[in-house]
């Protein structure tokens, strides 16, 4: 079996959202998908990754992954080139998966349970209006999701509030109105119901030491993204002035990133985002390394449907998986447009995936759609990395010269990592 095509498909209705099928001779189809920057994406995939990938077979998962990521790296790694790789990933593994005939999470590592806890990131599309309605009533939307069984919430309450000075001045009335759906929760349900305060990044360190001390009282699940992860000794002076746990944090990137987040007292819950971290084979190593410093992660999911799917395959193989996010407004306002069969919410958890490789696939209509863009690589290339024309290398004949100056240097040019 080998790749024969990679196709990206992108929709006008979602922007960032891009979808990529990497298909086989043999008629399987493998799905991935990463949000953000999509049209960038699409070229790294097309211009770079692609054009590798086209012929090769598609088992060969972590060896694809270190070359796009050593093709990458020479000039930072980070970026579209690595959500580019994170959605081949994923694909690469739904392939694997049906050509076994068994779920991923079977194949790395086999289930260490059959669901896992959600916690539901208040949003808004359509009809749906979570993300509005807890500002006028909180109570309401809290035991709407005890009622199906959901015992934990995330929302941003002083996200709006940052906006005034970009996060640099913090004013007490200011935040007096934002913590006020937060304090009638705890008043009318105490702690029936986790949340979670997720501020995207948008405070300095004083605003958000600020935050934090006022905070405690309300006990919230964690504190996400309060300042960027960009400062590690920051984030340790943050975490140093809560008992609430710090989660860090989807915008970093790899396991070498989150390693110092993880190694540090500098946050106690780890967050990859699946889609920009470098897909299932990656999240599964930082999982692991998490595990043995006997931190959690709680994946960032907050995205498209194949990602919950990837995630579902993470959280059932994965024993310090601790909780899963849930986009109840996206879920049942758009993802169902897009995959069949549909991921399974009951009682509030995310049951695992029954069906063979990722458990869905992307909808027939969705290449019939009139605002889809679809893009297509079939033909192999050589990229820079790997080539032998490399202005780095000696000239041809003196390569050539070189390997076959004895056995052990013919032996290694016939089995180079990627050629």
């Amino acid at each position: 079996m080998i790749i024969s095509k990679i196709e990206t498909i992108r929709v006008g209705q979602f922007p960032d959202l891009i979808f990529v099928q990497i298909h086989t001779d043999t008629g399987v189809i493998g799905l991935g998908e990463t949000w953000y920057g999509a049209s960038t994406v699409e070229a790294a995939i097309h211009d770079h990754f692609g054009p590798l990938l086209i012929g090769r077979e598609p088992a060969e998962i972590e060896r694809h992954w270190q070359t796009m990521f050593r093709l990458s790296d020479h000039a930072g790694y980070g970026g579209a080139e690595l959500r580019a790789i994170s959605a081949i990933d994923v694909a690469l593994w739904d392939i694997k998966g049906q050509v076994l005939q068994m779920p991923i999470f079977e194949i790395i590592g086999g289930g260490t349970r059959h669901r896992i806890k959600v916690y539901n990131t208040l949003g808004v599309y359509g009809n749906i209006t979570d993300g509005y309605d807890v500002w006028t009533k909180p109570v309401e939307v809290a035991q709407r999701l005890l009622d199906q069984g959901i015992t934990g919430m995330k929302m941003s309450p002083t996200d709006f509030i940052a906006r005034e000075s970009d996060g640099q001045v913090l004013y007490q009335d200011d935040l007096d109105w934002a913590l006020r759906p937060l304090r009638e929760i705890r008043d009318k349900l105490g702690m029936e119901i986790e949340v979670a305060n997720d501020a995207h990044a948008k405070w300095n360190l004083p605003s958000a030491l600020r935050i934090v001390r006022e905070m405690e009282p309300l006990r919230p699940m964690w504190h996400e993204e309060l300042i960027s992860p960009l400062n590690e000794d920051a984030h340790v002076r943050l975490q140093d002035a809560t008992t609430t746990p710090i989660a860090a944090a989807e915008r970093l990137m790899t396991r070498y990133q989150h390693r110092r987040f993880i190694e540090s007292p500098a946050a106690r819950i780890s967050m990859p985002d699946l889609t920009w971290t470098g897909g299932i084979s990656e999240v599964k190593k930082i999982a692991i390394l998490a595990s043995a410093h006997q931190m959690p992660i709680a994946p960032h999911d907050c995205v498209g449907p194949v990602n919950m799917f990837a995630c579902a395959h993470i959280a059932m193989a994965t024993p310090n998986v601790m909780i899963m996010e849930y986009n109840r407004a996206m879920h049942l306002g758009w993802y169902r447009d897009f995959i069949e069969p549909d991921f399974e919410i009951k009682d509030g958890y995310l049951m695992a995936p029954t069906e063979p490789g990722l458990g869905t696939h992307l909808k027939s209509s969705v290449m019939e759609r009139s605002d889809v863009t679809v893009r297509t690589s079939n033909e192999r290339a050589e990229g820079w990395l790997m080539s032998s024309k490399r202005y780095t290398y000696p000239p041809p004949e003196l390569q050539e010269e070189f390997i076959n100056s004895n056995d052990r240097r013919k032996a290694g040019a016939d089995s180079v990592y990627y050629d």
